[in-house]
């Protein structure tokens, strides 16, 4: 007990020292999570980039086993798969999130190397070979062991990635898991894993005293996705060696919130016809405060609740018995779907919708599509507005306009491009403005009117615009540098 207790007094200790020096870095360089989004919570500004003091929080006390001579030490050691697992990919994993705090990854990239890791940790023995099943016998996998292995390391880190929308939030989740997983490991007397989970813990902890809302810093996908690597990661490799229950029912339901919000989120955004990797306001959280009308600190709290539902839910299956199991998850089962009613999820009035709303979205996405490509083609802000022209007859607008500028000239310089349509509807206006801005430069902007008697954008409209104009500031920001290195080739247009 007493290693243990070092080791978290260790990873909480470097956690908080190491959190406290990046807040403060990232205030001083400018490397703030901006409030460019409508998907955001935050109203100001707030470095994103905590996950740093997680990893060296974690690692911190493993790392010193290698210099300290302990039987939890030489243990920890013998043990070369797990070893290289969690540091080659928590090392690799964690520089894939600080890579896009940073500069942004796109899907194809962070998939890429997430797969690239659970292949990597399956050919070293993290594998799911069986499946409980607490009302019959197991089920081997065969051949199905390198896909459901694959697909579970993958889940749980990007769960974990899409549950960090409030301040708190995934780290508090992160705990609950993690101390399920060190309860059933005391229980077996499983020293090495008991390590590893008060390692986190300690570094969860250090972390949450600055994330907590309200938030002076964000983990960022650093943080995220190295939080669910470590325990997809261990509730594998660990849970394997106590039990088939163990290892297939104790990481579902310790990580219940956040598996639950993804699945609900592949369903909907399939159902409505929307990019499965796009973000939206519809997980748990945003509805808990938007449905019940529950603050940023009580929604967190409430969600804490949960997941001690489902942490006493997992340690109640270690023990439990066919018709036990069978009784709690059915427990379980219902408490989830009454949430889910609370929450609109299964409010059968609106399904008729659903179709039009798909059809609809389907349409709005091949738009988009064609945008972004026209945009990302143009040379020019001639160009540039020719691409961006199609958005009028695409979303039935009476006006369309383009402000662009270049970073060094005057707000009130620049050119302004315009397209008037005074036949698209006769209703009051509803006028949207958003700005074009690449980090903390100010492009330019895109405003758009309506008179169809729509008193509010649709959110589908709201987020495939800001994906338009995300893609407009980026291609300013090139043509600005294009037109520095080589003024010849480019033409100024003026207002």
């Amino acid at each position: 007990m007493v290693t243990f207790f070092v080791a978290f007094l260790v990873s909480l200790l470097v956690a908080l020292v190491l959190t406290w020096r990046v807040r403060e870095r990232a205030l001083a360089w400018g490397w703030l999570d901006q409030v460019s989004s409508s998907r955001k919570v935050h109203v100001r500004p707030i470095p994103r980039l905590g996950g740093i003091g997680i990893v060296g929080g974690f690692f911190a006390p493993l790392c010193a086993l290698f210099l300290v001579d302990s039987g939890v030490g030489d243990q920890f050691v013998s043990q070369t798969s797990l070893i290289i697992g969690l540091f080659v990919g928590g090392a690799i994993i964690a520089g894939l999130g600080f890579y896009d705090d940073l500069k942004g990854a796109g899907a194809k990239l962070k998939f890429s190397v997430q797969f690239a890791v659970a292949l990597g940790l399956y050919a070293l023995g993290f594998r799911i070979e069986v499946l409980a099943n607490p009302f019959g016998a197991e089920l081997t996998l065969g051949l199905l062991s390198l896909p459901l292995t694959v697909l579970w390391v993958v889940g749980v880190i990007n769960a974990l990635n899409l549950i960090d929308g409030l301040d708190g939030l995934a780290g508090g989740v992160a705990f609950f898991g993690v101390g399920t997983h060190f309860l059933l490991a005391l229980m077996r007397g499983d020293v090495l894993l008991c390590l590893l989970m008060v390692s986190l813990a300690g570094a969860i902890l250090g972390f949450l005293v600055f994330n907590f809302n309200p938030a002076s810093i964000f983990m960022g996908d650093t943080g995220s996705m190295f939080l669910g690597f470590v325990l997809a990661a261990v509730s594998i490799k660990t849970s394997s060696k106590s039990g088939t229950a163990v290892a297939l029912l104790v990481p579902v339901m310790a990580l219940g919130l956040p598996i639950m919000d993804t699945l609900l989120a592949m369903v909907r955004r399939s159902l409505l016809g929307r990019p499965m990797f796009s973000a939206d306001k519809e997980h748990i959280h945003h509805r808990l405060m938007s449905r019940l009308l529950l603050s940023h600190r009580t929604t967190v709290l409430v969600l804490y609740a949960l997941c001690t539902l489902f942490m006493v839910t997992a340690l109640a299956l270690h023990f439990a018995n066919s018709l036990q199991s069978a009784l709690l998850l059915s427990g379980v089962g219902v408490v989830i779907m009454v949430l889910m009613r609370k929450l609109g999820y299964l409010d059968v009035r609106h399904m008729g919708a659903v179709h039009q709303t798909r059809h609809r979205n389907l349409e709005l996405r091949s738009l988009i599509r064609s945008v972004t490509a026209s945009v990302r083609a143009a040379g020019s802000f001639q160009e540039l507005w020719s691409a961006v022209r199609p958005l009028a007859q695409g979303l039935n607008l009476s006006a369309l306009e383009l402000r662009l500028r270049r970073p060094h000239e005057d707000v009130n310089a620049g050119v302004v491009f315009e397209s008037q349509h005074p036949d698209a509807g006769g209703s009051a206006a509803l006028e949207v403005r958003l700005d074009v801005k690449e980090e903390d430069a100010l492009l330019g902007a895109l405003r758009l009117v309506w008179r169809d008697g729509r008193a509010a954008i649709d959110r589908d409209e709201e987020l495939a615009l800001e994906v338009v104009a995300d893609a407009v500031a980026e291609r300013v920001g090139q043509l600005v540098a294009l037109e520095a290195a080589e003024p010849e080739r480019i033409i100024a247009l003026r207002r």
